[in-house]
């Protein structure tokens, strides 16, 4: 069947799931493969379900004169050709936003900052792959203005492959750090890699948003159009920010430039005081990156300063959670040596009598991750920290003090705590998903 027969059937039932657990009436399931499992195998179920049609690509699954069950070459590309189909016919203003720290914080703050004026469609979580992208572009309608699209990748070429399906009109990389090295060859590879986003604006004439403090962003950017902004003094930056105190959240002073943007004939220069409920300095680059976006697309000052104020953390990245026992530094989501470092430099300034970390091992480091994780530990040894847990095997391997405490899984650490649980600390939590410390959180 071709794309745009397929795309007649979509705009008649425009609910996409890849789920036989979970089937919408009316929907069109995809029938996705897996190391573990084969969708084609459920499609039948998930027609019976509710189902309107199931897209399958497994000839056996096909039967003859039930035109419900779609045989096409391949599912997940169909899925994807479906996507930019309906992206490039709805013709929607897109952000694609990438990096290798930061970037569901950046894309969360730039959607509620762009929500002041705008429909905005952005993605939800960290669905952000070869999957989660397309089924994000699937949920466009024509109410919506414009849409913020976060695209991740581990390997060279994926976000190639993204930007394919998204077609961004706008581009912003939030920054380049040593992240899934195992994948990406080296430190070089992820530059490359994150920078096939700005080859993409480049060719097609969009414009990116780029911090202007970064020299690794600023050495792959020549023959763009960019909109800058950034903490450090330097001509042409739409946006200048910089930090009040962190104590423990973020508080900044943020101003524009006098220069018109093209939705707006009028800028706000005065400078604005934002109290955020954002844990950590390195949250600025972020803050400023959603300011400078949302005065380019004429959001008033004031509705930026607001949306940014308003912004609450919920996804386990950069969140206070205060218990009866202790005040918990919660950015259990992801960890790279990049920033781990951020994260401590960050905590090691906060004031508390007591402080304790317990860190989660860093993944897909390749040869270099003896060397990364030892750096995390002669970083912990500056800071002065009153306990230090750490979790997984690669901490194990380091020189560590005998003092800090080792354990190979989460299951060790919440029994630690059960045995004897710390109290009256400020307790930093920080680690990659796979290493489930946010099992911890109630416990603590």
């Amino acid at each position: 069947m071709e794309i745009k027969d397929l795309y007649e059937l979509f705009l008649q039932h425009p609910v996409i799931t890849t789920d036989s657990r979970d089937v919408p009436e009316g929907s069109m399931f995809f029938a996705l493969k897996g190391e573990t499992f084969d969708g084609n195998a459920y499609a039948k179920a998930a027609l019976e379900l509710g189902a309107a049609l199931a897209i399958i690509d497994e000839k056996e699954y096909a039967e003859e004169g039930n035109d419900r069950l779609i045989l096409v070459e391949d599912v997940l590309t169909t899925l994807q050709q479906l996507a930019r189909y309906h992206r490039e016919a709805l013709g929607t203003t897109i952000i694609g936003i990438t990096g290798t720290n930061g970037k569901t914080t950046t894309k969360e703050l730039i959607a509620t900052v762009l929500k002041k004026k705008y429909k905005v469609l952005y993605t939800q979580g960290n669905f952000n792959n070869h999957i989660g992208v397309p089924k994000t572009l699937l949920q466009l309608t024509k109410e919506h203005e414009m849409a913020v699209i976060e695209m991740g990748a581990n390997h060279p070429g994926e976000i190639k492959t993204l930007v394919n399906i998204v077609r961004p009109n706008y581009g912003i990389i939030t920054n380049v750090g040593k992240a899934h090295l195992l994948g990406f060859g080296s430190f070089e590879g992820v530059i490359r890699t994150k920078g096939e986003l700005y080859d993409f604006v480049r060719e097609t004439q969009g414009t990116v948003f780029i911090n202007n403090d970064n020299p690794y962003l600023q050495g792959i950017s020549q023959g763009l159009k960019l909109v800058k902004y950034g903490q450090q003094e330097a001509d042409g930056l739409l946006v200048k920010g910089q930090l009040v105190e962190c104590n423990p959240f973020l508080k900044f002073e943020w101003q524009t430039s006098s220069t018109p943007t093209p939705h707006s004939s009028t800028v706000n220069c005065q400078l604005s005081t934002v109290q955020t409920q954002l844990i950590g300095s390195y949250n600025l680059d972020n803050a400023l990156a959603a300011s400078c976006i949302g005065t380019f697309f004429g959001v008033a000052a004031e509705d930026i300063s607001a949306a940014l104020e308003e912004y609450t953390p919920s996804n386990n990245r950069s969140q206070l959670t205060v218990t009866k026992d202790n005040k918990l530094v919660v950015d259990a989501y992801n960890a790279n040596p990049t920033s781990m470092k951020a994260a401590l430099d960050n905590f090691r300034l906060i004031p508390s009598e007591h402080k304790m970390c317990i860190l989660g091992q860093m993944g897909e480091l390749g040869a270099v991750s003896e060397e990364e994780h030892q750096k995390v530990i002669d970083l912990i040894g500056e800071c002065g920290f009153e306990q230090v847990w750490l979790v997984g095997e690669n901490f194990a391997k380091t020189q560590h003090p005998d003092c800090y405490r080792l354990f190979a899984h989460v299951d060790e650490v919440n029994a630690a705590i059960q045995e004897k649980k710390p109290q009256g600390f400020l307790i930093l939590i920080k680690g990659s998903n796979s290493n489930k410390l946010v099992q911890t959180v109630d416990l603590l």
